[in-house]
């Protein structure tokens, strides 16, 4: 790794092997020095979980002029911070999450590995991106996706982001986008998330499955509007979690 070039940092939730941090490195590879660290196996649904009681180990499966991967047996966010410390000679100078096979708009948000990845970047003060792509399958078409990412990541290193600031970056199923949309997360519920079965040894056992709402379907302003109407949509996300108004409108306790 040179010192003179910029050091990206990328993980994902759909581990190290998958297509879609694949073809990321793929499209970023000019840009700077890669360190790719990230799961052993698929992660997804794991937020921002680290592992507090469970061993970790770390593997490294691939190096060249520039570039190394390691595998790591936690979850996402484990991968950042083992790579934080473990691997990286200094401080990235972006932390990238993606390529995801399926998008993390709206509340996905919450519960998103590859969105963990961003904000433990944020956390750590480092310019941090997720990438989303509408499409679960292992063998996603992401080429059209490819100007974008480029172009993201090339300002995201020349102007940086503020702190405690990420972005959530989703592209719709689509060969080609109507361009980008600047949005907000939508408000949005899962529902039926329970499939209850009989298991022939005469046991129950249950199936997380689920059927997401956009709750304001009419609102032009959000992730949700962008993707279906076929934009690439970018929230910009906080760490910061505080809802200012709430603090004034709770003052009066503090006279109890």
């Amino acid at each position: 790794m040179e010192k003179d070039r910029p050091l990206i940092l990328i993980s994902n939730d759909d581990g190290y092997q998958s297509k879609g941090i694949r073809k990321l490195v793929e499209f970023i590879r000019e840009f700077g020095d890669i360190i790719v660290c990230a799961p052993d196996s698929p992660r997804s649904g794991f937020a921002c979980a680290f592992s507090a009681t469970t061993p970790l180990r770390l593997r490294l499966v691939h190096q060249e002029s520039g570039l190394q991967v390691w595998s790591c047996t936690g979850t996402p966010v484990d991968c950042v911070k083992m790579a934080l410390s473990q691997i990286c000679e200094r401080k990235p100078d972006m932390v990238i999450a993606g390529i995801n096979h399926g998008d993390n708009a709206s509340v996905n948000t919450h519960y998103s590995g590859t969105m963990g990845v961003a904000m433990e970047g944020c956390m750590k003060y480092i310019p941090s991106v997720a990438f989303s792509l509408c499409n679960h399958s292992e063998d996603a078409d992401f080429e059209p996706l490819r100007s974008y990412v480029r172009y993201i990541t090339e300002s995201v290193l020349n102007d940086g982001l503020p702190l405690g600031v990420c972005l959530n970056v989703n592209f719709p199923l689509l060969k080609s986008f109507k361009g980008v949309r600047i949005c907000r997360m939508a408000k949005g519920t899962w529902g039926n998330e329970i499939v209850k079965l009989r298991h022939p040894r005469n046991y129950d056992y249950y199936w997380m499955i689920g059927e997401y709402t956009n709750d304001e379907p009419e609102a032009v302003d959000t992730d949700a509007w962008a993707l279906s109407n076929g934009y690439v949509s970018v929230t910009p996300t906080q760490v910061d979690v505080t809802n200012y108004e709430m603090i004034e409108r709770l003052k009066y306790w503090e006279n109890i």
